[in-house]
């Protein structure tokens, strides 16, 4: 089963607008999605860039997101725990929250990743990508992908 996940910032496979990159504001895009399945306790988020020269470089986790939630607006602030009860994990910049794109060179990819699963993830806020697939394998009802490039 897919989740379709939209952003009104950027379409699939099309440039990310520069305010959501390390060379704007730096803040996370508006974010939506439909096709969670019956049975869907809560999602997690996570973003990335499979062409970082040193490998998958994470730019988000965010975990807990409650299943009645459908988007994410602009601006999701970095905080260990936001305001819908979903927690932030450690991306690769070593913070809470959202890091935008910042390519060192080239066009780079974004895939910003939903899951859904048949349970809440019993971690505290700061685990890593790895920690979360971890603890997500054999509770994804659902995933889907929305894909962004950029190049400074």
């Amino acid at each position: 089963m897919a989740i379709k996940i939209t952003s009104s910032a950027f379409s699939e496979g099309s440039m990310i607008p520069g305010q959501y990159t390390c060379d704007g504001e730096d803040i996370s895009p508006p974010l939506a999605w439909t096709g969670a399945p019956e049975g869907t306790k809560s999602l997690a988020f996570i973003c990335d860039d499979p062409d970082a020269p040193m490998g998958t470089w994470v730019h988000w986790v965010l975990f807990n997101i409650p299943a009645g939630i459908k988007e994410l607006p602009v601006k999701v602030p970095p905080e260990k725990t936001i305001e819908n009860g979903a927690s932030h994990g450690r991306n690769d910049f070593r913070k809470f929250g959202y890091g935008g794109p910042c390519p060192p060179g080239g066009t780079h990819r974004y895939y910003f990743k939903l899951y859904a699963l048949d349970t809440e993830i019993n971690l505290e806020p700061g685990i890593t990508k790895a920690q979360l697939l971890k603890a997500m394998e054999g509770h994804i009802l659902a995933e889907g992908q929305l894909m962004g490039r950029y190049k400074r």
